[in-house]
């Protein structure tokens, strides 16, 4: 069990680096007053400075139920797990489901891969780029697994985004095959052109739905969710207890307050989508300036843009750039036999424009200065 590389990245740097590493919002758009005065609000009651029960607080539960019935699909309470964050999501479903076979994306996000090789998951990858899947070894897969992990909205890393003819295939194969997917959608509402509707709408009785409030409105509170049927969440819940006995009351309680007005959370995600947007055509004009060499696809939403430099070892060139104050991830992480030389993923969300021009100079005037970061 190795770290995270973005988690020991962000412990090593200094206040003037420049980071392109950690899937990080914009604090400039975190809710503070919003948020502030829910919390006065909530600290007036005790109970929200007292346990919990594992399974969440009912009102943010019946909140986020909502949220699910309002875009059609039909979600009850008792649908939904409160956990701290998605990571302990995916946490939890591994350990149930620890010493399986699953079916995972190539290259997919560090975060699930650690987790999955922690709770000793085969992983059967299934290649990406920028416009599809392998849904031939994807359907051969599922027949062996009967377990599959996906993101299916402006995936981690690559930005791609399952289209609806895709999500259709990928759901008739779960129910030809009697499996479970388990869907990451961190990013869902991060969409700048068009909002897909998930494959765990056409697999209610068959998927983990996975939400966070962290990409939307503050990673800080660490509130994530499963949405999945009653029989797939009842076993769950033991192990939630075993981890925390249950997720912070008081951030429970001040999401709750917060989302009691839906129009200024509605409003809040709007704001993030055209700032997003804005970012994230600035650091793609940056790109095509300062870096023309590098290929890449233009994400529709999300937080990163994926892509490579042909004949240059990213691995070696992140170290360098280390020490000169940028910082980014090369691709070989997002990989299961970290055999991928020369991909790098960029964050664009929380950079200032200035910073986001003065990084990429670095970066390539590091390229220029030699052989070492050449590929093999």
């Amino acid at each position: 069990m190795k770290r995270s590389f973005i988690r020991e990245i962000l412990e090593n740097i200094n206040p003037n680096t420049i980071s392109f590493a950690g899937g990080l919002p914009s604090a400039n758009l975190f809710p503070l007053t919003q948020l502030e005065e829910s919390s006065r609000k909530v600290l007036n009651d005790s109970s929200s400075l007292q346990y919990g029960t594992s399974s969440g607080y009912e009102k943010l539960k019946e909140k986020i139920a909502q949220l699910y019935t309002d875009d059609g699909f039909t979600t009850k309470p008792s649908n939904i797990l409160i956990t701290s964050g998605s990571q302990q999501a995916l946490d939890i479903i591994s350990r149930y489901y620890s010493n399986s076979s699953i079916t995972i994306e190539k290259p997919s996000y560090l975060g699930a891969m650690n987790i999955f090789r922690l709770n000793n998951l085969d992983m059967q990858s299934i290649s990406l780029n920028s416009s599809f899947y392998d849904k031939e070894t994807f359907d051969n897969s599922i027949m062996d697994t009967k377990l599959a992990y996906l993101i299916p909205d402006f995936q981690n890393p690559t930005g791609f985004t399952y289209n609806s003819k895709q999500r259709k295939e990928i759901s008739n194969t779960i129910k030809k095959n009697n499996a479970i997917l388990i869907e990451d959608a961190p990013y869902s509402k991060l969409y700048f052109e068009n909002e897909f509707e998930s494959i765990s709408k056409f697999l209610p009785n068959n998927s983990y739905h996975l939400g966070s409030f962290s990409k939307i409105l503050s990673p800080g509170l660490r509130i994530g969710w499963i949405r999945a049927s009653e029989d797939l969440l009842e076993p769950l819940i033991a192990y939630k207890e075993a981890m925390d006995l249950h997720t912070s009351t008081l951030g429970q309680h001040i999401l709750n307050d917060y989302l009691e007005n839906n129009e200024n959370f509605n409003m809040h995600k709007e704001k993030i989508r055209r700032v997003y947007k804005k970012k994230l055509q600035i650091f793609t004009a940056y790109l095509n300036e300062i870096l023309p060499e590098f290929i890449y696809e233009k994400p529709k939403g999300g937080m990163f843009i994926y892509g490579r430099l042909n004949h240059v070892n990213t691995s070696a060139l992140v170290q360098k750039c280390l020490n000169k104050g940028v910082v980014f991830v090369p691709g070989n992480e997002f990989y299961d036999n970290n055999n991928n030389q020369s991909e790098i993923r960029f964050n664009f969300t929380h950079s200032t424009s200035s910073q986001i021009y003065n990084g990429l100079k670095l970066i390539k005037e590091i390229i220029k200065e030699g052989e070492l970061c050449k590929a093999s």
